[in-house]
Formats: structure tokens, sequence, C-alpha cells
């Protein structure tokens, strides 16, 4: 797709043509273009937001599950536990557990006997 139909694509998104916005999840997914998923997240398209979890957790990107986590996605808080305990990541889960999420407080005491 050329820079034009993209941005084409974008005004036709923008304007709430919801067929733009899918095909605009879409592209931004298979491209692992974040910030065009952030973007669209962030104007409310919960097709989006899953795009950006799946596509951050395939990237073990900490930083970005644990920003959408804190927004409330209850997906990426799901697959930063996951992450995290992969990688044996004790203050993720640690910081997640003490926020009241029990599956992280269940991996942690799994990990630690804590």
């Amino acid at each position: 797709m050329t820079e034009p139909d993209m941005i084409e694509l974008r005004r036709r998104a923008d304007a709430g043509d919801r067929d733009a916005v899918d095909e605009l999840v879409r592209l931004a997914g298979e491209l692992g273009d974040l910030a065009e998923l952030r973007r669209l997240a962030g104007t409310g398209h919960r097709d989006a937001v899953d795009e950006l979890v799946q596509l951050a957790g395939e990237l073990g990107d900490l930083a970005e599950l644990r920003r959408l986590a804190d927004a409330g996605s209850s997906d990426a808080a799901d697959q930063l536990i996951e992450l995290a305990t992969e990688l044996g990541d004790l203050d993720e889960l640690r910081r997640l557990a003490d926020k009241g999420n029990k599956t992280a407080a269940e991996q942690l005491s799994e990990l630690t006997g804590e």
C-alpha cells in the first residue's frame, strides 16, 4: 500500500468508517506498527487494543504490556503475567500482585513460595 493510500485510509478511519478502521488495524498488525495501533487504540478501537496486546506479547514488550494493563486491559495483564513468569521477572509479578491481581500473586507464590 502506498503512503497516499495509507493517508486516505487513516482519513476514512478518523471519519468513522469502520471498514477503514478494520483494514488499518489489520495492516498495522501485519507491519508491526505499534505507533499506529496505539493511535487507534487511543481513539477507542477495541480491535486495535487486542492487536496491540498480541503484538506486544509476540515482541516481548513488557513496557507496552504494562502500559496497557495499567490502562485496564485484562488481556494485557494476562499476557504480562505470562511473559513475566517466563522471564522470571519477580518484580513485575510483585507489582501486579500488589495491585490486587490474583493470578500474579499465584504465579509469584509458585515461583518463590511466598
